[in-house]
């Protein structure tokens, strides 16, 4: 859940009577129930086909369905290759691809019709900026055109920048320029180019010190603030930052079982192994006891999170035995089984056991080529994994 979805912001802007669906929409979405959620927001287009927020609000929920789908919405416990150029591609239908990209197509009509109408409507500029956004997010994550997505991202920049300047306390209009701000700021030099090419300088520092400000006095966007920022405290490696964020988000949507799987991360980051297991022990007893929304997490990622924190503790033994129940199980998403390889395969180099660990490391790649696990593996087939 808290990776950081690139260009994205949610937007739950007032739309009169309606407001009710679409909180009933955004509970289903934060609690990770995505199918719920499109049928909330198409019922409220149906209701107002004219209004672009709510064909930018089913478009994002499609994207992040997709992403939750294929492992994309979880983050890798500290592993020093967490990268913003290294995301598997998504593999959506064509008939999931079409939909997404034309609910973003109508967005951008609907709020451009209005600007036409009166240029200084911050509602249509809000919406037509996040409608870029999410095409930016689309571009990047699904189809790895940078220039696209960099192209997409300046346009939204430009007219939330707009925003500020007809409105300087509108806070939430400035999530978009501090996402945008860390993470150019955060990129190789060559890419960060290329933002440079687009207007967007980068500063890692004071995109933090915006999110900031949108997670504590944002009225819209606060939720996805504070989500971002977990996200960016993860990064910065200040994970003590983000527990008391991450244990608000549980508390407001309970059912999202990936909230509490980082919450163990976290604690695992910031030094405190014993409260990350007892996370990870939560969500299984969650699951045993079949809590609302926890008969959906597969055994194989409970196993593949303790492994984790058992494999950066030293933990060796006990966390090769969780992978191998990873990648013997039945409900292994392809970006958690390529990862459990790469792991079993980093475990035989620590404990010089060469040859398996060049077999898991093949298994990496054969799973799933083009995923970032399987890379990090081809690099370890001529020279062992060593920790830094």
């Amino acid at each position: 859940m808290l990776k950081i979805a690139l260009f994205l912001a949610v937007i739950a802007a007032p739309l009169g009577g309606q407001q009710p669906l679409i909180d009933e929409g955004f509970a289903y979405f934060y609690n990770l129930e995505y199918d719920q959620a499109i049928v909330v927001f198409e019922k409220a287009i149906a209701q107002n086909p004219g209004q672009p927020d709510l064909h930018n609000h089913l478009a994002q929920t499609l994207i992040f369905r997709e992403m939750f789908r294929n492992g994309a919405l979880e983050s890798e416990l500290v592993s020093g290759s967490n990268s913003f150029l290294r995301r598997p591609k998504l593999n959506p239908t064509p008939g999931t691809e079409k939909r997404i990209l034309d609910e973003i197509a109508k967005a951008m009509a609907l709020s451009d019709a209005q600007l036409t109408r009166n240029p200084k409507d911050t509602a249509a500029m809000y919406a037509s900026g996040i409608a870029y956004g999410l095409r930016s997010n689309y571009f990047w994550v699904v189809k790895k055109a940078w220039r696209d997505a960099l192209k997409d991202a300046t346009a939204a920049r430009k007219l939330h920048n707009r925003i500020s300047e007809l409105e300087p306390n509108n806070v939430d209009a400035r999530l978009v320029q501090g996402l945008h701000d860390y993470i150019v700021g955060s990129l190789p030099l060559g890419y960060k180019m290329l933002g440079l090419l687009v207007g967007i300088r980068g500063d890692k520092a004071k995109g933090i010190r915006t999110v900031q400000d949108v997670a504590k006095n944002g009225k819209l966007n606060r939720v996805d603030a504070e989500v971002f920022l977990c996200a960016l405290y993860r990064r910065e490696n200040q994970s003590k930052l983000a527990v008391p964020l991450v244990r608000d988000l549980i508390r407001r949507y309970p059912r999202n079982y990936l909230l509490r799987m980082e919450l163990g991360q976290m604690y695992s980051q910031a030094g405190d192994g014993v409260r990350g297991f007892q996370a990870l022990e939560e969500v299984a007893r969650l699951k045993e006891r079949h809590a609302p929304g926890f008969d959906r997490v597969p055994w194989e990622k409970i196993y593949y999170q303790e492994g984790s924190i058992q494999f950066w503790y030293n933990e060796l033994d006990r966390s090769l035995e969780n992978m191998k129940k990873v990648a013997a199980g039945e409900e292994v998403d392809l970006n958690t089984g390529v990862k459990a390889y790469l792991r079993m395969g980093q475990i035989y180099d620590m404990q010089q056991r060469r040859a398996e660990a060049v077999e898991a490391y093949k298994k990496a790649i054969v799973y799933a080529p083009q995923a970032e696990a399987a890379q990090e593996s081809r690099k370890y087939l001529s020279t062992p994994y060593r920790r830094m």
